[in-house]
């Protein structure tokens, strides 16, 4: 099975999924370099490439069986907002979340899934609301996710972070706030399931294709 995961960050949403499928090969597209170099350290056998992930979704959305893709989310939060409110200065919402969501819902053949925040403005595209993010996918997802995300992040020190995630920053030399990085990433749960889940529907439609024919 080949799966693209974009803006992979240190692939928090892909950490247990050789624990429900061990044949997978998985690009990740990340355009922090020090993300890219953390990823490729935790997952020795994926093929991780730096460039714009959006750009790649358009270039080569058709070559995969499973797409995930986290677009940023800072424009869409609820915390953009507060802060809106209390500065006065308005900034546009990242509208290619909206442009993901509209290709692979009426191109990929293949499965997707689209993360991001709940939004502070009604959704454009309606998703699927799971505790504290939002989904856009062409399959069910599951009522539980098991997100361990339920846990005020913000509560949480650098090392607590790193503890709930199984990650290390100590050697990250980017630009990116560690603590921001931390409270970012998917919960590796709510990844797996969706992931389990994914698989179990896929099973069933060829199931049912090699009964019809």
């Amino acid at each position: 099975m080949k799966i693209l995961n974009l803006y992979a960050c240190l692939g928090g949403n892909r950490y247990k999924w050789n624990e429900v499928k061990d044949d997978i090969e998985v690009t990740a597209v990340e355009l922090d370099e020090e993300c890219a170099r953390l990823y490729q350290e935790r997952f020795p056998n994926d093929k991780v490439i730096i460039a714009d992930a959006h750009q790649y979704l358009l270039d080569y959305f058709d070559n995969f069986d499973f797409i995930w893709s986290s677009p940023p989310c800072p424009t869409h939060s609820r915390l953009n907002s507060m802060i809106i409110k209390n500065t006065g200065k308005v900034r546009y919402p990242d509208m290619k979340l909206y442009q993901e969501i509209i290709i692979l819902k009426k191109w990929c053949r293949g499965k997707f899934v689209v993360e991001n925040v709940v939004p502070y403005y009604e959704p454009l595209i309606r998703g699927i609301k799971r505790d504290r993010h939002i989904y856009w996918t062409n399959f069910n997802l599951p009522n539980d996710l098991r997100d361990r995300k339920k846990n005020d992040l913000t509560k949480m020190t650098l090392k607590e972070l790193e503890k709930f995630h199984n990650i290390d920053l100590s050697s990250y030399k980017g630009k990116q706030d560690k603590m921001k990085i931390g409270r970012n990433l998917v919960d590796y749960e709510a990844g797996k399931t969706i992931f389990e889940t994914m698989l179990g529907i896929m099973k069933q439609q060829n199931v049912k294709q090699n009964i019809l024919f």
